[in-house]
This record gives structure tokens, C-alpha cells and sequence, in this order.
């Protein structure tokens, strides 16, 4: 009873709904941001990104990071602790490239099982090899024999497996606007990417199972759009918004159809691919922050979120006023999380698979952390709210177990439940490490209760 009033006068309230028996709860990080031991893996497109002077706002780059390649006992430690599940990480294609080869995943996978820890490799997280491009076709099928490498290593202990990590932002950020690896400012050039990272999810699956995997699914990033008022010029621009980031991603892979008229504007046999692409999923991973307002452009280049948005595009976005920030100025707005849920579910019915939430999370300094707290809190029952309407939710991935190199931001947003000193590579668990393993502690006695 102390230890949750200390919980309480951090934020939280006492009680958190109970999610199903079987419900996986776990935390999530990614090869690039954290491994460090930059000279044990081939270049990526993120290492040449970093080289070039002003891409990162803090001039960093991830080449140490948190070190995890070489502290990855103690994070699995601190993961034991926390008491969650399972441990969604990435797979670092330029490791395995590398003359080292799977042997670092190989290791960690190993200990993952020894501490009780469910294993869940995201197969690409945006750190594509430097000598590919997903503006060629072929990346697709490098991707897919990548895929089958890995499988054939670790499918003894791996069951439960991860395509790619939001390859909207990858497109969009990437390619689209510039402020992302590779640095690429195609705007609407950039769609055979995206065509490109779906092709190559669908050619992953296949080769999946065909290595036994039963457990297959993506994490595409996804949040509803708001329209800025009910002008026809701001629905308009919301919609279109809201095709770029939610349904040109969703739709092909849940569907097997692109939105009307963006199949024309896809490369090579969009019909064929299209099949590849509409692979049947285990689950739909869904990485959930804040919904976004939009309206008609207003014909000026804003900074929205650390991202640059030029004024040619068909639409702009606003802020949403009323509700709390987190450090990074992202809006908290849990109830966003139901609304999109109910959402797929309404349009995507018996198509939508089962959904977890592979990311949700904020950026806030110190490891006092009350707000991080309260986020979480709110985003949980939110997400129960959706179970009780009727979405079929199976788990719930923090971001991240750790403070980590946060991409064209560096080292000035942290997002971990455990604070790393950088300078050091000191771990320090937050107030938010110990809320969270609270929870999980009452979800396991509640589940414990109902059985006894």
C-alpha cells in the first residue's frame, strides 16, 4: 500500500482497468537508436545521414548511443525487473550484413529466453544499408532474402516476428520532406517508396512462413486526423492528410487495394504487387502518439514537431489547443487512441486482424517523471476503452525502456522509462519504471485471481 501512494502522488490514479487473461504487455527500442559499436556493423543510411553537417539538431550521432551492444545483460536486467513480457527490439540489417553476422541478436536472443522474455524482432527500423535505395525495386527482394537469413537463425527461439516499423514515416520524413535519413525532398516522388517497403513486407511475410513463423505482423504508425474546422477547404486538406498517413499504409495491407487514384501513381505491376503486399497478418501493429489537426496550406513553411513542412504541400497542420504537451510539443491526447481504434475497426472490419500497440510514449526530461506517468495512465485506459467497445486488442509496447538517440533530434528528447547518462552509460530507472511495473504487478494478480 506505500508503494502505490507513492505511485498516486505522481499522478496516477489507484486503479487500472483489467485487460484480458493473456494480454502481452511489453516495451519497445530500435537497433539504431541504442546498439551503439558503430565500427561492428556496416554503414547505414542513418550513419551517412549523421556525417553531414546540421541534419542532427544536436550535431550527435548514434555511433555509441546507449551502448546496449555491449550492455545488453544489463538492459535484459532491467527489462526482467520491470516484470514486462516481452521485449520488442529491432534487427540492425547492416549488423547482419557484417562479418559478425546474427552472432550479437544470437546472444541476446539467448537471454531474452533465460530471463523469461518474450523476444520480438522488428525487422527493418528505417536503418536500411548504405549501398540500397527504396526507390529500387529490387530493395524489396534483398529485403525478403535479408528476412529468410535471420529466420533461419533465430525461428528456434523467435516466434513472434515484426516487418517494419512505420514506413510511412520512413516515406514521409525520409524521402518526402528531407528531415530524415536518407535526406531525400521529393514530396510526392517519394511514393514509390512506399510501395517499395510494402512489396517488401509482403515478400518478408512470405518468407516467414515459409520458415515456420505463425506470429507475423508490421508496426505502421497511425493517429486520426482532425479537420481544422467544416470548410470544405479544411475537410478536404484533413482527408487528404489523412490518406497520405493513415490509409495509403492500411489500406493495401488490410484491403488489398490502394485509395482511389494512388494506384496509378505506384510502379510496376501495382495489381500484382498488390497480392504480395495483402498477405494475410496475425496481428496489426499500431504506433499511437496524438492525432493531428490539418487544415487548407496556408501558403508559408512551418515547423511543426521538428519537422520542416513546405508550403507547396495541399494541406497544413495546426495545433490543437486546450490540451497538454509533451516536451517534444507533441499534443497528449489519450482519447485520440480510442477514436482510432474504433475507427478501424468501423472501416476495416473482419479484415483488421487482431491489433497491438507496438509504440505509445512521450519525451520528458528528469527521472521524476509525473507527467510520463500520467500519459501512460491516461493512454492505458484509453486503450481499455477500446477493448470494451469491442477492438480486439492483444498488447501494449511502451516507447521506450530506455533514453536513446532520437534521430534528427540527437540526444535532447527522452523517451525512456529508464534515464541514461550518456556521458557514463549510467541506467537509472524513473518514477515511470517503477509506475509501469506496478501495473503489471496488479494485471498478473488480477489474472491470478480470476483462475484461482
Amino acid at each position: 500500500m506505500i508503494r502505490r501512494m507513492a505511485i498516486d502522488e505522481r499522478g496516477a490514479t489507484p486503479s487500472i482497468p483489467r485487460f484480458p487473461d493473456g494480454f502481452l504487455w511489453g516495451v519497445s527500442t530500435s537497433a539504431h537508436q541504442i546498439e551503439g559499436a558503430a565500427d561492428t556493423r556496416g554503414r547505414s543510411v542513418w550513419d551517412a545521414f549523421t556525417a553531414e553537417p546540421g541534419r542532427v539538431k544536436d550535431g550527435s550521432t548514434a555511433e555509441v548511443a546507449c551502448d546496449h551492444y555491449h550492455r545488453y545483460r544489463e538492459d535484459v536486467a532491467l527489462l526482467a525487473g520491470l516484470g514486462v513480457d516481452a521485449y520488442r527490439f529491432s534487427i540492425s540489417w547492416p549488423r547482419v550484413n557484417s562479418p559478425q553476422g546474427l552472432d550479437f541478436y544470437d546472444r541476446l536472443v539467448d537471454e531474452l529466453c533465460a530471463a523469461g522474455v518474450r523476444p520480438v524482432p522488428t525487422l527493418f527500423h528505417w536503418d536500411l544499408p548504405v549501398e540500397l535505395d527504396w526507390l529500387e525495386r529490387d530493395t524489396a527482394d534483398r529485403f525478403a532474402a535479408y528476412v529468410s537469413v535471420v529466420a533461419d537463425r533465430l525461428g528456434d527461439r523467435v516466434g513472434t516476428w515484426i516487418t517494419l516499423n512505420e514506413p510511412a514515416e520512413h516515406t514521409l520524413l525520409g524521402h518526402a520532406l528531407g528531415t530524415h535519413a536518407p535526406g531525400r525532398r521529393l514530396l510526392f516522388d517519394a511514393l514509390p517508396v512506399a510501395h517499395h517497403q510494402l512489396l517488401a513486407h509482403g515478400l518478408a511475410v512470405q518468407a516467414l512462413r515459409a520458415a515456420g513463423a505463425a506470429d507475423v505482423g508490421i508496426a505502421n504508425s497511425h493517429g486520426p486526423t482532425w479537420p481544422a474546422s467544416k470548410e470544405q477547404a479544411d475537410l478536404e486538406a484533413a482527408d487528404f492528410y489523412d490518406l497520405l498517413l493513415n490509409r495509403l499504409f492500411a489500406d493495401p495491407l488490410l484491403l488489398g487495394r490502394y485509395p482511389d487514384g494512388i494506384e496509378a501513381l505506384m510502379p510496376g505491376d501495382v495489381e500484382a504487387d498488390l497480392k504480395v503486399i495483402a498477405q494475410p497478418l496475425d496481428f496489426y501493429g499500431v504506433n499511437y502518439y496524438a492525432p493531428t489537426r490539418v487544415g487548407a496550406p496556408q501558403g508559408t513553411e512551418i515547423e511543426f514537431g521538428g519537422v520542416s513542412m513546405p508550403a507547396e504541400l495541399p494541406f497544413s497542420v495546426r495545433d490543437i489547443e486546450g490540451v497538454p504537451t509533451t516536451d517534444f510539443g507533441w499534443p497528449v491526447v489519450p482519447e485520440g487512441l480510442t477514436e482510432l481504434l474504433t475507427g478501424f475497426r468501423d472501416r476495416y472490419g473482419d479484415r483488421l486482424p487482431p491489433v497491438v500497440i507496438t509504440e505509445n510514449g512521450c519525451s520528458y526530461e528528469g527521472v521524476d517523471d509525473r507527467e510520463r506517468i500520467a500519459y501512460l495512465d491516461g493512454h492505458v485506459r484509453a486503450l481499455h476503452r477500446a477493448v470494451e467497445a469491442g477492438v480486439d486488442v492483444r498488447g501494449y509496447f511502451v516507447w521506450s525502456l530506455l533514453d536513446n538517440f532520437e534521430w534528427a533530434e540527437g540526444y535532447a528528447r527522452r523517451f525512456g522509462l529508464v534515464h541514461v547518462d550518456f556521458a557514463t552509460q549510467r541506467r537509472t530507472p524513473k518514477a515511470s519504471y517503477s509506475w509501469f511495473r506496478e501495473l503489471l504487478r496488479d494485471q498478473r494478480e488480477a489474472a491470478g485471481a480470476r483462475t484461482g
